[in-house]
């Protein structure tokens, strides 16, 4: 009898853990739902922002923003969205902020800026084979972007001297149809962050050759609406900000480009 005790004690006992620890994990659960919920927009940008396998956001700017937030006791909903309709949205708060290697370059009196928290580089890539080696090859050349994006904006105003004048400047909606354009020849290069085209070439097992001379070297930020007042973005900039110092940024980064620390020399942008 003793022993038939000694075993029902010990029943009782796990009984009583699991139990518990079934409150304490529907507590912790409980408790990230209440946290207050950051709508953050972007478009399909790998590696910053794409879905995975299963369907969910990932990328680094998805997992910067969730470790962010969380530090700020916020929880994060990534949203895809219409990129030329971006500045639209977050102006009336239909999102919070817009995260999706996001220039701040030209941008700065346009938003309200947390960053730069990475630098990137916009380049110029052609196909293997092309006779296109430095920018001033592009003269009378047809070139595909981005609608909306930086590289748009710098061939299509051309106040950097090193710009020729092309023979056709395409914009497209998608980053993908840029690269499908490319390497069907519609084209004879495009204009794109390097990472974007390196992720492409990695996911497609495309033959892109980028031009060694970069476009610019520009600062990535999260935007908010201008007259977004409540203090968020000055939070997250400064959270950002630890997160670079405390090697959680290089952590993440490092899981989704090579030679993570290049990305994080943000220091002599000049924002």
């Amino acid at each position: 009898m003793k022993g038939k005790r000694v075993i029902a004690g010990i029943l009782l006992v796990g009984i009583l853990a699991v139990t518990l620890t079934g409150c304490e994990n529907t507590d912790s659960s409980k408790k990230e739902t209440e946290k207050p919920v950051i709508t953050l927009g972007s478009d399909n940008y790998p590696p910053y922002n794409y879905l995975n396998e299963d369907g969910v956001p990932t990328g680094i700017d998805v997992e910067l923003a969730t470790e962010a937030f969380k530090r700020m006791g916020y929880q994060v909903n990534v949203v895809q969205i219409d990129w030329e309709e971006k500045k639209e949205l977050v102006e009336s708060r239909e999102i919070d902020c817009i995260m999706g290697c996001f220039s701040m370059e030209g941008r700065l009196d346009d938003y309200r800026w947390a960053g730069p928290y990475i630098a990137s580089r916009q380049v110029v890539a052609v196909n293997e084979n092309s006779d296109i080696y430095k920018l001033s090859d592009l003269e009378g050349k047809n070139l595909a972007v981005q609608s909306t994006t930086k590289p748009e904006g710098i061939f299509l105003n051309r106040t950097d001297e090193r710009i020729p004048k092309l023979g056709n400047l395409i914009s497209l909606g998608h980053r993908e149809l840029i690269y499908t354009f490319l390497g069907k020849g519609y084209v004879d290069a495009v204009a794109a962050h390097e990472e974007s085209i390196v992720q492409y070439m990695k996911d497609y097992d495309a033959s892109f050759r980028i031009l060694g001379e970069p476009l610019m070297i520009t600062g990535i930020g999260v935007a908010f609406a201008k007259n977004d007042d409540r203090g968020i973005c000055e939070q997250l900039e400064q959270t950002l900000e630890e997160m670079r110092q405390d090697g959680t940024s290089l952590k993440i980064i490092g899981k989704y480009l090579d030679d993570p620390e290049k990305y994080l020399e943000v220091d002599d942008l000049g924002y």
